[in-house]
């Protein structure tokens, strides 16, 4: 679709609109080429026009929370959503149930939950991105997922409609979910009463211990592989020697392995090489495929859409 096209596709559409924005100014890696046309609807509304014209007119949608996520070096093809502006917290009428917007940003959650002494929320501490990104991926530590909260979930399909999803038709396993094509803007979660003190003790603590094993001061988008069952792809990685490899400015970090670190000018092209030279060292040398964690989108430079 032409530069036009997308202008009058997205006329009247309220909210931020940008054509050939770079991906880099969005995402945790600082890594990303432009999307065609960047959006952040002012609200549920105007999301759901978008979706349905886009729908009409055959354009893909891409839902862009910023981490957990590469984006190629082309750039992506299509319209590049942001849900910035739905950002609004509110309690329930019935007791620790809230609800929050798909764009609210997770530490923003956590420490509204924290001031009203409700607890459930802080296995998240130290996890970066919105609510609807960690409700689609089903984010979490090894003290706690995302399905341990949620009750159900707001979506705006494909074709502009809104539908309300329970928890178990989400079907969540780890760091994954089996939602119906759409986009998530928002969800009821469940908490309960806790300890104030204690609450933020235990985040205190969460915080200290993140930011002592991961390598928070550098541009990264969180652990690149899944761990395998039994065993942590952070420990296969640096048992393969690969703690610290660099292709670019693309690098395995030496905190952690399972991070790839941006030293300032990687490009996608740098970080999937070195993804690769990780996935066939792996292979090679204990026989394990790593699956991935983090999501690759978008084009290779020069070259038509994938994804």
């Amino acid at each position: 679709m032409s530069r036009v096209e997308l202008r009058s596709l997205l006329s009247g559409i309220t909210g931020n609109i940008r054509f050939d924005e770079p991906m880099s100014r969005y995402t945790s890696f600082r890594i990303g080429g432009p999307a065609d046309a960047y959006v952040e609807p002012a609200d549920v509304q105007s999301l759901q026009h978008l979706m349905a014209r886009a729908a009409g007119e055959e354009v893909p949608v891409f839902v862009m929370g910023g981490t957990n996520l590469l984006v190629r070096d082309g750039g992506i093809q299509g319209i590049v959503v942001r849900l910035v502006k739905l950002d609004r917290i509110e309690e329930e009428p019935e007791p620790g149930i809230l609800y929050a917007e798909g764009g609210v940003l997770m530490p923003r959650l956590l420490k509204w939950a924290m001031k009203r002494g409700l607890t459930g929320l802080e296995f998240a501490a130290g996890i970066p991105g919105t609510v609807a990104g960690c409700v689609v991926m089903n984010a979490g530590t090894r003290f706690g997922e995302m399905k341990e909260v949620v009750r159900k979930i707001r979506l705006v399909t494909m074709t502009g409609a809104i539908v309300d999803v329970s928890a178990a038709q989400a079907e969540y396993s780890y760091r994954r979910s089996q939602l119906p094509q759409g986009v998530v803007v928002g969800a009821w979660l469940g908490l309960q009463p806790g300890a104030k003190a204690r609450i933020e003790a235990s985040v205190k603590d969460s915080l200290h211990r993140r930011k002592a094993t991961q390598p928070i001061e550098m541009p990264n988008a969180g652990c690149v592989f899944k761990n395998p069952p039994g065993d942590s792809a952070g420990r296969l990685i640096e048992a393969a020697g690969l703690k610290g490899a660099r292709i670019g400015d693309a690098q395995i970090s030496t905190k952690h392995a399972n991070f790839i670190v941006n030293r300032g000018h990687a490009t996608a092209a740098d970080t999937q090489a070195l993804i690769r030279l990780v996935g066939k060292t792996v292979a090679d040398k204990f026989g394990m495929t790593l699956e991935l964690e983090v999501q690759i989108v978008g084009r290779e430079l020069g070259k038509g859409a994938s994804d």
